[in-house]
């Protein structure tokens, strides 16, 4: 399988890009701590607390594990497809921040249903927030693209490697800024364009740059599509 991908961006809800906001160390139901990364436009996701919730953890060298025990890819597709989940389920997979978005990946495509159980990327609540206050899981939903669907037009954010700091940042083939990303998308949804954002990154760049841009297309109103493997 070829990950030679890309993935579109959004600045977070201030507009701006925060490389420098630290991940926090989680872990929900008893399993794989690692270091989440803060989100502002995460929903909350109490669910994935209980004792039944689905959950994949991805460590920061790129080990899997279903619960507290590693899997294959393989094996992890054929006990996605032999769950029995219940209406309203969702998986939940816990990448720690520093994985490359290809591993990640490779992850959402073994845990893809068609689009019958939602695919969540959980995260941590944001640095600032008080320590002593207990918050329920957060995520965002996301969904590989083959979902698109039929008869609407997306708007196309790229994320490509470069020497600086922060990758570059493509809507349409347009270089943009960080600081414009989400006041640009924002434009293009008031001119009638679909509330839809097809994300393309590159696959080597860590799964915290992924994560900040979903979260920015999130505070946007953008339903996120991320390309397939090897499209």
């Amino acid at each position: 399988m070829k990950y030679g991908i890309a993935v579109c961006l959004i600045a977070l809800t201030s507009g701006i890009y925060a490389p420098s906001i630290a991940a926090q160390a989680a872990a929900m139901q008893p399993g794989i701590s690692v270091e989440l990364v803060p989100t502002h436009n995460a929903s909350p996701r109490p669910e994935a607390d209980s004792d039944d919730a689905f959950i994949v953890t991805v460590t920061a060298k790129g080990s899997v594990y279903l619960g507290v025990n590693s899997i294959t890819l393989a094996e992890l597709t054929e006990k996605t497809r032999s769950t029995p989940f219940r209406r309203g389920h969702a998986l939940y997979i816990k990448a720690d921040a520093r994985t490359p978005y290809a591993t990640v990946l490779g992850v959402l495509e073994a845990t893809r249903t068609g689009g019958l159980i939602v695919q969540v990327l959980l995260t941590a609540q944001p640095a600032s927030q008080a320590s002593d206050i207990i918050a329920p899981p957060q995520g965002l939903e996301v969904s590989l693209g083959s979902a698109f669907p039929a008869g609407t037009v997306a708007t196309v954010v790229q994320l490509l490697p470069s020497v600086e700091e922060r990758p570059l940042v493509k809507i349409n083939n347009d270089q943009i800024s960080w600081s414009e990303l989400a006041s640009t998308l924002r434009r293009h949804f008031r001119k009638g364009d679909d509330q839809l954002v097809l994300l393309r990154a590159d696959a080597r760049l860590p799964f915290s740059d992924i994560v900040y841009a979903i979260d920015s297309c999130r505070a946007a109103g953008a339903k996120v599509y991320l390309a397939d493997p090897g499209l």
